[in-house]
């Protein structure tokens, strides 16, 4: 009997990256399925509304085989037992993210022992990128080409025909 393994992506992607999209396509390489799980987030007040990021992540990896996206707003494990997953995906780019990794993994375990996080790497050049780094520069009208997924680039650009969410 083969067993399906399937991965949960979880974040908030406001937006989702380049180096997002480098862990989406590691992620790949191990599992059979990638669930891109875009969190609410309201409390981190995000800059695209979960409709649009769910958008933007499932335009950048449309192409993709084996990549689901969905949005959500309750636990992680939660969302992951109802989704068949068993183990998380989480980005590291630097050790400043490893503590709170390490601790957000803990937790996850301490609430289903069936749970194991995997933590990857983005490639070196995507090591820096981060989407508050991108809402920054969109803030500022700031060039994000190469910190984007053309797909997502597009979306934005479309926004920015009218105004962008939380500019004036």
């Amino acid at each position: 009997m083969t067993v399906h393994k399937i991965a949960l992506y979880p974040g908030t992607f406001d937006p989702i990256t380049n180096g997002h999209y480098d862990i989406i396509e590691r992620a790949l390489r191990l599992f059979d399925e990638v669930i891109v799980a875009v969190a609410e987030s309201r409390d981190k007040r995000p800059m695209f509304s979960l409709d649009e990021r769910v958008e933007m992540a499932r335009l950048s990896t449309a192409h993709l085989g084996r990549v689901r996206v969905v949005g959500f707003d309750n636990l992680t494990v939660e969302l992951a037992n109802s989704l068949g997953a068993t183990v998380l995906i989480r980005g590291l780019r630097a050790v400043s993210d490893f503590e709170f990794e390490l601790q957000l993994g803990y937790l996850n375990k301490s609430l289903d022992p069936k749970i194991e996080t995997v933590y990857l790497m983005p490639k070196l050049q995507h090591a820096f990128v981060s989407s508050s780094i991108v809402r920054n520069l969109l803030k500022f009208n700031g060039k994000t080409d190469h910190l984007l997924p053309p797909a997502v680039q597009d979306v934005i650009r479309g926004m920015k025909s009218c105004t962008l969410p939380g500019q004036n």
